[in-house]
């Protein structure tokens, strides 16, 4: 079985550290930072008290702004930015101005708003800089209660385009906030491993694609909200994806400060209150347990995901005791892992990147346990936070297998191809019915007709046509 040994690793990690190379002690401040309200007139501060900037009579969107919404009674507690909305009936876009090319963050939030609105008629598709995003049908069973779709997209032009599209006129487009910022250089690598059953090979070339993010989880902690995440992201309590339960596993907290260092993980990859909580396995005899901590996601079919696995020695009593191996969808991913050997010290951060095909039926799963190298009365393997991001497909699509291309053309010929249909065989019945005529009052006539044209436009027939050309 293909797996990461540990002189391989340990280049690999290094690569890791000393790719990041923002100091973990500045602050980040990123150049690009377009926080918007949707349907609102005014600014507004959300619950994590950041400032959303009304989109109405904004430059920001185009002149087919559609409508904005507001309720009139919003449920108490809830945050501001769900107090107003706006509607799109036909494709409209938002462009921002990107001073500072790279990957961005972008964030799109959706609540449904108690107006009298029929939600039902809303189906439509969100596209960003030739990437499709979203194919609302796939939120619309969860968007009463909010829903938050977040992508790491790269961006190399001077400005970032975000569409919304109604699947047809009859339909109609929402949201309710929108969120663009220039994601930090180390935010994402260029490098991974790619594990499989026949392989576990370095690749290259991550930063060609887009990321969506499917699920952030600290394990073994509470939640953690945007308010103490330095990129304003939320990270969920991991206990309903947690498939193991012994006495040997236990969860772990610790008070002291988290070593980041330089060249390391930065709080922008990973924040203090996620790193210093942790599940363990821990021997309390003279043997060593014999299991694996695991966990299970469940994920879409037919996507590659990026697995983030983010760990930080905080429970081991010295350095080179914790010893342990990590596991992807059953495969071995990492073999020996010895944290302090990457970092150096107890209590600082690291970080592996993996890529995998979506798992079996649906559900991805990740697993750390002891190796052969594990010691007794000792930690016997640790892991603090998992983050899974969707890869985007061969067309460029998050949600199906449409392109941005597609759904455009589609948008521009469907509704004057269905016109076309009817028009042209209203002029088929009117040319029989007088060829019928004709026929019955002069028998005999020598009368040649001229076929009528059949064939249908390239612009309809070849509507659902998608490109050939890869975002990968």
């Amino acid at each position: 079985m293909a797996k990461l040994k540990l002189p391989f690793a340990l280049c690999f990690s290094s690569f890791l550290l000393f790719f990041n190379l923002v100091l973990s002690s500045s602050a980040f401040s990123p150049i690009d930072h377009y926080l918007i309200n949707c349907g609102s007139h005014g600014s507004t501060v959300d619950l994590d008290h950041r400032r959303f900037v009304g989109d109405s009579n904004s430059p920001l969107l185009s002149s087919s702004g559609g409508e904005s919404l507001a309720v009139s009674n919003p449920l108490p507690g809830s945050s501001p930015i769900y107090h107003t909305g706006r509607v799109f009936t036909r494709p409209s876009k938002y462009v921002f101005s990107v001073r500072d090319p790279g990957a961005h963050l972008v964030r799109l939030h959706f609540q449904v708003l108690n107006t009298g609105l029929d939600y039902s008629n809303a189906q439509f598709y969100v596209l960003a800089d030739g990437y499709l995003l979203l194919d609302s049908s796939s939120i619309e069973k969860t968007w009463n209660s909010g829903v938050i779709k977040e992508y790491i997209i790269r961006v190399d032009s001077d400005k970032l385009v975000i569409t919304f599209v109604p699947v047809k006129k009859s339909k109609f487009a929402f949201v309710n906030a929108i969120e663009v910022i220039s994601a930090p250089k180390d935010l994402v690598a260029d490098l991974a491993q790619y594990v499989s059953s026949e392989k576990n090979e370095q690749i290259s070339g991550l930063l060609k694609n887009g990321f969506e993010t499917v699920h952030r989880v600290s394990v073994g902690g509470p939640k953690v909200t945007p308010f103490n995440d330095s990129l304003w992201r939320t990270w969920l309590p991991d206990d309903e994806f947690l498939k193991s339960h012994d006495d040997s596993l236990s969860k772990v907290y610790y008070s002291g400060h988290i070593q980041y260092q330089n060249g390391g993980a930065s709080r922008e990859v990973g924040p203090d209150n996620m790193y210093n909580t942790a599940r363990i396995i821990k021997s309390s005899s003279d043997s060593i347990p014999n299991l694996n901590m695991s966990w299970a996601f469940p994920v879409d079919e037919g996507y590659k995901y990026l697995v983030r696995m983010h760990f930080c020695d905080i429970a081991s009593v010295a350095r080179g005791m914790l010893y342990f191996n990590v596991y992807v969808n059953g495969y071995m991913a990492y073999e020996n892992l010895d944290l302090t050997m990457i970092t150096g010290i107890l209590a600082s951060p690291f970080y592996a990147d993996f890529v995998v095909d979506e798992g079996l039926s649906g559900v991805l799963t990740v697993s750390v346990g002891p190796s052969n190298m594990s010691e007794t009365r000792a930690v016997d393997a640790i892991l603090n936070g998992v983050e899974i991001m969707k890869i985007n497909n061969s067309v460029g699509s998050f949600d199906g297998e449409f392109c941005a291309h597609s759904v455009l053309k589609t948008w521009r010929t469907g509704n004057g191809g269905v016109v076309l249909f009817l028009l042209a065989a209203v002029f088929l019945l009117l040319t029989a019915t007088m060829l019928i005529k004709r026929r019955s009052s002069v028998i005999g006539d020598s009368i040649v007709w001229s076929r009528l044209p059949m064939e249908i436009p390239d612009a309809i027939s070849k509507r659902y046509n998608q490109l050939s050309s890869s975002k990968v």
